[in-house]
């Protein structure tokens, strides 16, 4: 193995080890924001394990700038692959808050209808009475219910807050005993 990471194959080996263990950083750490207690160290284990090969190799062969490249250009490309996952992952809960200057309970029933739960409030605003419409949605359906409220008023101010925890309501039902 040694003589491989060494050899001209090095740099690039090296490159893919660092994507790897870097988009596996980028995945532990949403386990352990997420609560993961088995998976967030099971991970942990095979990332350090492979930066350990990859770092090794490089502080081996300091005197070939081509692996030292690999190593950040794989650190690079690891971010953005990581951060790509972590997209598609689109893991956890948000709070969707709706501001409308036309309030429509149409909104609300279509959202609910589409199994969201909505909570509404009337505002007051700099140009009057406001429509505000609360609901805390799993990540992966933010799209959804912005095109929804798009769709029935274009000009909504819409806030997305990232959650960590969320006890009972809609979406996490309270445990019986």
């Amino acid at each position: 193995m040694i003589e491989l990471l060494s050899g001209p194959w090095g740099p690039v080996i090296i490159f893919f080890l660092r994507l790897v263990d870097v988009s596996m950083s980028t995945f532990r750490v949403l386990m352990v924001v997420r609560g993961s207690r088995w998976l967030a160290p099971l991970v942990s284990f095979f990332e350090i394990l492979i930066w350990v090969i990859a770092a090794g190799a490089v502080i081996r062969n300091l005197g070939s700038p081509l692996h030292a490249v690999g190593y950040a250009a794989g650190f690079s490309a690891g971010t953005a692959v990581g951060m790509w996952i972590e997209g598609k992952l689109a893991l956890g809960i948000c709070s969707i808050r709706a501001i409308s200057r036309d309030p429509q309970r149409e909104l609300a029933s279509e959202l609910r209808s589409s199994g969201y739960g909505v909570t509404e409030q009337r505002g007051r605003g700099r140009e009057g009475t406001v429509g505000i419409l609360h609901a805390v949605v799993r990540r992966r359906d933010i799209h959804d219910v912005i095109r929804t409220i798009e769709r029935h008023d274009p000009d909504a101010f819409v806030t997305v807050q990232n959650d960590a925890v969320v006890h009972r309501g809609w979406l996490y039902r309270a445990k019986r005993k």
